[in-house]
C-alpha cells in the first residue's frame, strides 16, 4: 500500500490534491482513498491530507502516521510541525520551494534518506511556472517535476515510487 500525507495551509489545495490522486488511482483500476484533517478550519491554518493507493481493498481508516511519500506545500510548516514524523526510511519527500534541504535547515534530515528521494520544486517562482506532482502510473505512482532552464529548455524528471514491502505493507 502506497501511503501519502501532504501538509499546507488552508486555502492551498492540500485536500483537492488528496482527493485528485485518489481519483487518478481510482481511474487506474486501483482501490483509494483520500481524507483530511483539519486543526482549525480557517484559511492559512495548518491542513494535514491523506491519501492511500493500493491494488486490494482498503480497509483502514485512520490517519496516515508512517507515511511512504510526504509532500509539503507550505515550507513556512517546516520549523513549526513535525512533518517529517513518522517517515518511512525509505520515503520520499517533495517539498515545495528552490531552497535545498540545507538552505531549508534540514540537513539533519536530509542525512538520514536518500538523496535522490528527497526533492524540492517549487510550484511558482516569478513568472517561470514549474511543478511537481506524484501521479498514479501504470505500475507505480511517480513523482514528476518540470521546470525551465535558463537557456529556456524544458526538462522533465519523473521517478517511480514504488516502496518496499514490509511486514505490515503487503508487497
Amino acid at each position: 500500500m502506497l501511503q501519502i500525507r501532504i501538509h499546507g495551509r488552508g486555502g492551498q489545495g492540500v485536500v483537492t490534491a488528496a482527493e485528485m490522486l485518489s481519483i487518478a488511482a481510482f481511474e487506474q483500476g486501483r482501490h483509494a482513498q483520500a481524507f483530511r484533517s483539519f486543526g482549525s478550519e480557517r484559511t492559512g491554518a495548518p491542513v494535514v491530507a491523506f491519501c492511500r493507493i493500493d491494488d486490494h481493498e482498503i480497509r483502514l481508516r485512520e490517519p496516515i502516521l508512517a507515511p511512504n511519500v510526504l509532500i509539503v506545500q507550505d515550507p513556512t510548516l517546516l520549523h513549526q510541525v513535525d512533518v517529517f514524523q513518522g517517515l518511512r526510511p525509505d520515503g520520499y519527500v517533495l517539498i515545495n520551494g528552490k531552497r535545498s534541504f540545507d538552505e531549508l535547515g534540514l540537513a539533519e534530515i536530509a542525512e538520514r534518506f536518500r538523496p535522490e528521494r528527497l526533492v524540492t520544486v517549487a510550484a511558482r517562482s516569478g513568472t517561470e511556472a514549474r511543478w511537481a506532482h506524484v501521479r498514479p502510473g501504470h505500475n507505480a505512482v511517480t513523482m514528476c517535476g518540470s521546470r525551465q532552464s535558463e537557456r529556456g529548455m524544458r526538462f522533465r524528471l519523473c521517478a517511480p515510487l514504488r516502496p518496499s514491502p514490509t511486514p505490515d505493507m503487503p508487497g
